[in-house]
C-alpha cells in the first residue's frame, strides 16, 4: 500500500504553484549523503516507494536511511469520458510538492561509492532531475 496521510483536514486540495527554492528540508540532517532534487514538481507516493525499494534492497543488512518527504498533497481527477460540470473528481492519488533543493532521501553507514551508485539507480525511478550531495562539515 501507498504512503497516504492518516487523516486530512481537507479531502480535496487546490493544484496551487511550485515557485522558489526549497527553504526547509533542504540540507542533509541525518546520514552522510543524500538526494537532493534540482527541478520543482510533484513526486507520487507510488514513485517515492518505487524510490524507497530500491534503496533498502540495494543497502540489505548495512547502513541506514531516511525518507524525509511525505506525500501530503491530494491529487483528483474526474473519470475519462465524463460531461463538465459535476463538481470535482475523486482523489485518484497522493503527491510530494517538491522544490529544487529538497533532501528526497538520506543515507549513511555506506562508503561514497556505493552511495552514490544507490541514488543513481533510485533517480530513474523519479520524474524530477536529482543530485548527489554529501554532509556540511559543521563548524
Amino acid at each position: 500500500m501507498a504512503l497516504m496521510p492518516k487523516r486530512v483536514m481537507h479531502r480535496k486540495a487546490q493544484r496551487g504553484k511550485v515557485r522558489g527554492n526549497a527553504t526547509r528540508g533542504n540540507y542533509v540532517a541525518f546520514g552522510d549523503y543524500g538526494l537532493m532534487s534540482t527541478d520543482a514538481g510533484w513526486i507520487t507516493a507510488q514513485q517515492l516507494e518505487a524510490a524507497r525499494v530500491v534503496l533498502s534492497r540495494s543497502l540489505g543488512n548495512e547502513g541506514r536511511y531516511w525518507c524525509r518527504v511525505f506525500p501530503h498533497k491530494p491529487v483528483t481527477a474526474k473519470p475519462a469520458e465524463t460531461r463538465m460540470g459535476s463538481g470535482k473528481g475523486d482523489v485518484v492519488y497522493w503527491a510530494v510538492v517538491v522544490k529544487p533543493g529538497t533532501i528526497l532521501f538520506e543515507l549513511a553507514g555506506v562508503a561514497e561509492n556505493i552511495a552514490r551508485e544507490i541514488f543513481r539507480r533510485q533517480s530513474g525511478k523519479l520524474p524530477v532531475r536529482v543530485k548527489f550531495i554529501g554532509r556540511r562539515p559543521t563548524l
